[in-house]
């Protein structure tokens, strides 16, 4: 009798320690979470930007699909990716997260060419084309925002991994996985909201009472300019979370000045504003940031588009 007591005892510790790592898992995760919030709002201002011009009918299946893509591309290759390079070859982290900047850096810097010199896509040709092949059109859509998705994640996932890098290297796949699964649902949730929200605003228009209809009837007038406000966030974001890793990874790998002038000048305004300096330090932090990626993101846009021109006039 004393064994099965002593043995249910046992089993009552296992319980409690599980228990326990579970909450410090949990904990981690949130933590985790909590330090790649910036880049996880950047992640939900730049996809609505996909969905502009689409039939609404389609809007939720196109949401779901770039959502299981992202998912798809955290549990399968970032995660695995991360927690392999972590353990084996961690100084490879900072390069290829810079490739990954350098590209949001030409992603961002490239729609803004495209806004100022004319040659972006008109509303009638992406119609058109939408027309023309609504599979092959939704399916550019998907592609490209689970590529611009990628580099946004693999950001997220490397903050997460810092955060956690004492923990045990079980306890640190976890965590991952648990940030993973929630910032997706996170993110995709408030982005399916925002683009249905002029639908709730047709049905609650439709309502025979003065103030929801009349709040119906506002949500409809709002949405195209939340939505346009949001596509403008998107490119800044780009370049904002671009430039950031890009002076990051130059500071890891042994060159200082540029994120030292950077977090320089954040201290300045942090010491100079008071209250507000946390704020407007962090402000001024981003707006280098994004300048940053803006001249980056020309050169490279300048490359890419001058090159081929040369070689066709050659």
């Amino acid at each position: 009798m004393s064994g099965l007591f002593a043995l249910l005892d046992d089993v009552a510790a296992l319980v409690r320690i599980t228990a326990a790592s579970l909450d410090d898992i949990a904990g981690a995760a949130g933590r985790a979470g909590a330090k790649a919030a910036g880049v996880v709002v950047d992640d939900a201002a730049v996809t609505p930007r996909y969905v502009q011009g689409l039939e609404p009918e389609r809007e939720l299946s196109i949401i779901r699909r770039i959502a299981v893509g992202s998912l798809r591309n955290k549990l399968l290759f970032i995660v695995p990716v991360a927690l392999l390079l972590s353990w084996l070859a961690p100084w490879l982290l900072t390069p290829i997260l810079m490739v990954g900047g350098l590209y949001l850096c030409f992603e961002g810097a490239e729609k803004i060419w495209e806004k100022l010199s004319g040659h972006e896509p008109a509303p009638e040709e992406q119609n058109a084309e939408a027309a023309a092949d609504p599979a092959g059109h939704e399916r550019k859509v998907v592609s490209g925002a689970v590529r611009t998705d990628f580099i946004l994640s693999a950001e997220i996932m490397v903050i997460a991994l810092n955060e956690v890098a004492s923990e045990a290297f079980l306890a640190r796949a976890i965590i991952l996985v648990l940030v993973a699964i929630g910032i997706t649902a996170l993110v995709y949730g408030v982005v399916a909201l925002i683009v249905k929200m002029d639908d709730l605003g047709l049905v609650l228009a439709r309502r025979e009472s003065g103030a929801v209809s009349a709040l119906g009837r506002g949500l409809v007038r709002a949405m195209p300019i939340v939505l346009a406000v949001l596509s403008a966030v998107g490119v800044v974001a780009m370049l904002w979370v671009g430039g950031h890793i890009l002076l990051v990874g130059v500071d890891e790998l042994g060159f200082h000045p540029p994120y030292g002038f950077v977090h320089h000048v954040e201290l300045l305004v942090q010491d100079a504003t008071g209250p507000l300096g946390g704020f407007l330090g962090w402000l001024i932090n981003t707006a280098l940031s994004a300048v940053v990626g803006a001249v980056v993101g020309a050169l490279v846009v300048a490359v890419a588009h001058l090159l081929p021109k040369r070689r066709a006039h050659a």
